[in-house]
């Protein structure tokens, strides 16, 4: 399965460059509500979080515009998706993003471009 993950043990330092880069690549702007990498606090420490490729997402959705690819991303066919939104209430983690007038989600596909630009190197794309 391939996914973004955070590095154990490392400190991110909430500068968000990754959210900068996520935003670019999708929207070709800066916006941290259009990325799917968000920033959060957690105890007083910024966390980023991230899809863990759970699959809540494609139950939820009602569809089938939601599947899992040979790699275990879970990927929207756009041509299937409606827009109803449901998927991204099922995301446990706040990480499917629907910003207004989109007429589909955007969710993290590991592509890794948020852990080429991470200056703490506390992202990687990770295969198992």
């Amino acid at each position: 399965m391939k996914k973004l993950t955070v590095k154990k043990g490392t400190e991110c330092m909430a500068c968000l460059e990754c959210v900068r880069a996520c935003s670019n690549a999708f929207y070709k702007e800066f916006d941290p509500d259009k990325a799917c990498i968000q920033i959060v606090d957690r105890k007083g420490t910024a966390k980023p979080m991230t899809c863990v490729q759970c699959g809540k997402c494609a139950a939820a959705c009602e569809h089938e515009a939601i599947t899992q690819n040979a790699k275990g991303v879970y990927m929207i066919n756009k041509k299937l998706c409606v827009g109803c939104g449901k998927c991204v209430e099922a995301c446990p983690f706040g990480v499917m993003v629907m910003p207004a007038g989109a007429a589909s989600p955007t969710k993290c596909i590991a592509c890794g471009i948020c852990a080429k630009v991470c200056p703490m190197e506390i992202l990687e794309v990770v295969e198992k």
